[in-house]
């Protein structure tokens, strides 16, 4: 049977995971670049390409990975630059627990054990070890907007490093510190800091990295207008 567009593109959807646990390997330069070749494609109101990204490398990643934990480990007063949800409701909140109790028996953590969850909440900061960390920003000026463009750059970046062997994790978290990310990348206050991506070569042999979370299925997508 033929493979087709649709065939491939569903293998790459269906191969992408949020990796919590990356090797130290590089990416090579010209690997990264071609993820952004690709990503570059992704749809935008007016064609405006909000996105811009400052990526990581070697000693800056490391310099980076310092900061986001000694600004999440000293209780630092979260300040992203666009609010985050008011709550996780009816099946958006079953959703959401559902992938956190997946990844606490994963991790081997007993769901009353506070102390170890937030440990591995704070593996966030410390980028899952991951090599390398996208920060994408997007004009202040275009606000909400801006955003939602750059969501589908989110989706395509992520999927171009799939279909390269290159695994990644979107994190909204380090927008928490969205002052502390400014300052340190040098962005101006017409920036609006999103979220970052983490991303490397998977540590295929960890068990965080071996889960996967349920989706819905079209029906419970779609409402037909007739």
């Amino acid at each position: 049977m033929t493979q087709t567009h649709y065939d491939t593109l569903t293998e790459i959807l269906e191969a992408r995971f949020s990796c919590r646990q990356f090797r130290p390997d590089p990416v090579p330069e010209a690997q990264i670049t071609r993820i952004v070749e690709a990503a570059r494609r992704a749809p935008s109101w007016c064609n405006a390409q909000p996105w811009q990204l400052e990526i990581t490398r070697g000693a800056a990643t490391e310099r980076f990975r310092k900061l986001m934990m000694e600004t999440s480990s000293q209780g630092t007063p979260p300040k992203p630059d666009l609010d985050w949800p008011a709550k996780y409701s009816g099946i958006y909140g079953e959703r959401r627990r559902t992938c956190g109790f997946q990844l606490y028996d994963a991790a081997g953590i007993e769901k009353s054990d506070r102390p170890a969850r937030a440990a591995q909440m704070l593996r966030n900061y410390a980028l899952f070890d991951a090599p390398h960390v996208a920060i994408l920003h997007s004009p202040t000026e275009l606000g909400p907007y801006g955003a939602m463009d750059s969501g589908g750059f989110v989706a395509a970046f992520t999927l171009a490093a799939t279909a390269l062997g290159i695994a990644t994790i979107p994190q909204a978290a380090i927008a928490a510190y969205a002052p502390q990310v400014r300052a340190h990348f040098d962005l101006g206050e017409d920036r609006l800091v999103l979220c970052a991506i983490s991303f490397g070569y998977a540590e295929e042999a960890a068990a965080v990295n071996r889960f996967r979370t349920e989706r819905a299925t079209p029906g419970d997508i779609i409402r037909w207008a007739d």
